[in-house]
């Protein structure tokens, strides 16, 4: 009988990548789109992540109430998406450890995510499987982390042998409580770090 293999769990944002979405706007615009979206109220983010909105529909709003030419903001964004840059070196250390887990991309997301990042870095790739909070309707952390164990059972692996590697401390504490082994992706241990040791 084939030995089920553990899941390790891998986030996208902050672990894998840095680049930001709109990144190419103009300094002053692009200070208002983050005051708009992700510094007081970030409620209309979230509902993104859960797919309460499309990018469409978001790139709307904020070229409404910031008053950039809605095309011109697409354009940057489908543009800003396609370029996001993920160090090889890291996505085939990724592929190394296939042989020994099940790798999952798990990442609090947008549609834009999967439409345009995506394939854009061929991430299937590397990962057996991709979460994105977008399709899924909820983050890492909701219900106690209900995601991962959704993960665990279908892949028929208990919780206690799966590893998340993350740099969200919610994240961190939620995978910790539910019996699962999680790593903190720091400035000064970074994504290479820990794969290299689970690697050894």
């Amino acid at each position: 009988m084939k030995k089920t293999k553990p899941i390790l769990f891998c986030d996208f944002d902050g672990v894998l990548c840095h680049d930001l979405y709109w990144r190419s706007l103009p300094l002053d615009e692009y200070e208002k789109l983050q005051e708009l979206l992700f510094r007081n109220d970030t409620s209309l983010v979230n509902d993104w992540m859960r797919g309460k909105y499309s990018a469409e529909e978001i790139n709307r709003i904020v070229s409404e109430k910031i008053g950039i030419p809605y095309e011109r903001l697409w354009n940057i964004f489908i543009e800003d998406c396609k370029t996001m840059q993920v160090s090889k070196e890291v996505l085939e250390a990724l592929r190394g450890l296939r042989e020994r887990y099940t790798v999952i991309l798990i990442t609090g997301n947008m549609d834009s995510f999967s439409r345009f990042t995506h394939p854009a870095l061929a991430l299937e790739n590397y990962f057996d499987h991709i979460s994105n909070s977008f399709y899924e309707g909820m983050h890492k952390t909701d219900n106690k982390g209900e995601i991962f164990l959704k993960y665990a059972k279908k892949y028929d692996v208990p919780i206690e042998s799966c590893i998340v590697l993350d740099d969200s401390k919610n994240v961190h504490k939620v995978f910790t409580e539910l019996g699962g082994t999680a790593y903190l992706v720091t400035q000064n241990q970074g994504i290479l770090y820990h794969l290299e040791k689970l690697a050894r």
